[in-house]
């Protein structure tokens, strides 16, 4: 039985709904608290046992590749600051993974972005991971989802349960119930309409596919925009092999949205023991005077306190 070794990190995006923020650097390497967002979705990878990460990168997306190498000058400022415990971290960064970079030079969507490790993932079963959706589990989801490739040895892809009004944001999969969260895909339709979608089970950012994805990539016609989609290969995938939803166990947030960028910041803060208390009181605070400011309009309600 193969392993799950390697992992597809495609990060070539513009980050425009970031904008003027991504203007100089990528948008996985925004910080939520004290660690990009890229970090919390490579410490996921190791913690499912990846050995190997390939960054499929765009221009001015060295950061990336600063970020996993050592900093010669920053190190040896901490040493003769005797900042120890810094100088423990910054060394624990570059020693995280032994990454590969691949550049897109031109954004030609996500298949295309996949296609172009194949020479870097041979005839291997291997996951890829989309860095917006950072996921809060505490058996990380790609262990998860490992976990059922080494049962049935087909290729997995992450889903979960959204509000039915928002099937249009997703790709939406047509399952077939195996076991509860657990699904065979009969079809994948691409951000429906409500009244349209097959279920209101989304695809999430974690895949695991077997190598034949390649052959049917390369197949795969361009649509709009000239744009390879991953969604139109793995559709083709299903006529050859089964391909499996899990439900996994975890939070997601969506770090490419604004909303969602800002939950992950809040919910990480409060798990973070340097700020968690501060942070918190700050929050309650915070709501105290809303409710204030909200009971003194007529008919104000603020509602219920926050949880926690």
């Amino acid at each position: 039985m193969k392993k799950i070794r390697k992992a597809i990190f495609p990060v070539a995006g513009l980050g425009t709904r970031f904008l003027p923020a991504t203007k100089s650097q990528p948008k996985v390497m925004l910080p939520i608290v004290d660690k990009p967002i890229i970090h919390y979705v490579v410490e996921e990878a190791l913690g499912a046992g990846i050995e190997t990460i390939i960054f499929v990168t765009g221009r001015s997306h060295q950061a990336i590749e600063n970020y996993f190498d050592i900093s010669v000058e920053l190190e040896d400022f901490l040493r003769e600051k005797k900042k120890e415990g810094m100088l423990r971290e910054i060394n624990d960064i570059s020693n995280l993974i032994t990454p590969c970079y691949i550049r897109q030079r031109v954004a030609r969507g996500l298949g295309h972005a996949v296609l172009m490790a194949k020479d870097l993932i041979g005839d291997e079963p291997f996951a890829v991971f989309l860095a917006d959706d950072v996921i809060d589990a505490e058996v990380p989801c790609m262990k998860q989802m490992i976990d059922v490739y080494e049962r049935y040895q087909c290729s997995v892809i992450a889903v979960m349960e959204v509000d039915p009004k928002d099937t249009r944001a997703y790709g939406i999969i047509e399952p077939r119930d195996l076991q509860k969260g657990f699904y065979q895909i009969l079809d994948m339709v691409e951000k429906p309409d409500p009244k349209d979608a097959p279920s209101n089970l989304a695809v999430i950012g974690r895949y695991i596919l077997t190598p034949e994805i390649f052959d049917l990539l390369e197949s795969t016609e361009p649509g709009k925009g000239g744009e390879i989609q991953l969604t139109d290969a793995i559709k083709a995938l299903l006529k050859r092999q089964a391909v499996y939803g899990y439900a996994f166990q975890g939070k997601r947030f969506d770090t490419g949205d604004k909303l969602g960028f800002l939950e992950a910041t809040v919910e990480y803060a409060l798990k973070n023991p340097e700020v968690r208390e501060g942070f918190r009181k700050y929050l309650l605070d915070l709501y105290e005077e809303y409710a204030t400011e909200a009971a003194r309009r007529p008919g104000g309600d603020a509602g219920p306190p926050p949880k926690g």
